[in-house]
C-alpha cells in the first residue's frame, strides 16, 4: 500500500511507501491528514514508558514546507500504461475493449509525417486497427474515432499511475477530477 503525498494547498504530489511516510511523519513534516490510518507500523519496545512503538499511517498526508510540486509541469509525463488506463482499454477505431496486450499505442497523425508522441496525438488502438491505419490519416482512410484524446489532470495522472488505490485515496482524486473525464465512467 502506498500513502498519496499532498501539499500544504492540497495538491498530489507523489505516491510514498510506508517507509518513506513514516521518515515524514517521525521528523514531524506532516501538516494534516485524511482517512482512517490505514498501516499500521510496529517498532521495538520504548525505553521510557515499557510501551511498544506503534506509527498508525493515513492514506492521504500534506507535508509541511516548501516542495518542488509537479503540479506545475504543464503536462504529466506519457507511458502506454497511463494511455491504455486513460481510453480505458477501447480501440479508438473499432470500438471494442481489448485485452491488454493486444493493446498499441496509436499517433493520429503518424510520426512518419511529422505527427508528435503527445497525449493530444496519442490513443489506444487494437493491434489489427493500427496495422490497417498504418501511416496513413484518417482523412484518407474516411475513419473516425469512437473518443476523442484529451490531456490528463492532475489529479487524474496520480490515478492512472495504476497503483493499489484505497477507497479514501480514490475518493479524494476523484472529487477533483474534471467533470468531462473518462475515469469518472463506471
Amino acid at each position: 500500500m502506498n500513502v498519496l503525498q499532498l501539499d500544504v494547498s492540497g495538491r498530489p504530489q507523489s505516491w510514498l511507501s510506508a517507509k518513506d511516510a513514516a521518515l515524514l511523519y517521525a521528523t514531524d513534516q506532516i501538516a494534516w491528514t485524511v482517512g482512517d490510518p490505514f498501516i499500521v507500523l510496529r517498532g521495538g519496545t520504548q525505553r521510557l514508558t515499557g510501551l511498544p512503538s506503534r506509527l498508525d499511517l493515513h492514506p492521504i498526508i500534506a507535508v509541511r514546507g516548501a516542495m518542488p510540486s509537479r503540479a506545475w509541469r504543464q503536462q504529466p509525463s506519457l507511458s502506454n500504461p497511463k494511455l491504455f488506463a486513460r481510453d480505458r482499454q477501447v480501440c479508438a477505431y473499432c470500438g471494442q475493449v481489448t485485452p491488454w496486450d493486444d493493446l498499441t499505442r496509436e499517433h493520429i497523425h503518424p510520426k512518419s509525417r511529422g505527427g508528435q508522441d503527445t497525449w493530444m496525438n496519442c490513443i489506444t488502438a487494437c493491434r489489427s486497427c493500427n496495422g490497417r491505419k498504418g501511416s496513413r490519416t484518417l482523412q484518407e482512410l474516411g475513419w473516425s474515432m469512437h473518443y476523442l484524446p484529451y490531456v490528463p489532470s492532475l489529479y487524474e495522472d496520480m490515478i492512472l499511475r495504476g497503483r493499489r488505490i484505497v477507497a479514501d485515496q480514490m475518493d479524494f482524486l476523484l472529487a477533483n477530477v474534471p467533470p468531462h473525464s473518462r475515469l469518472r465512467l463506471n
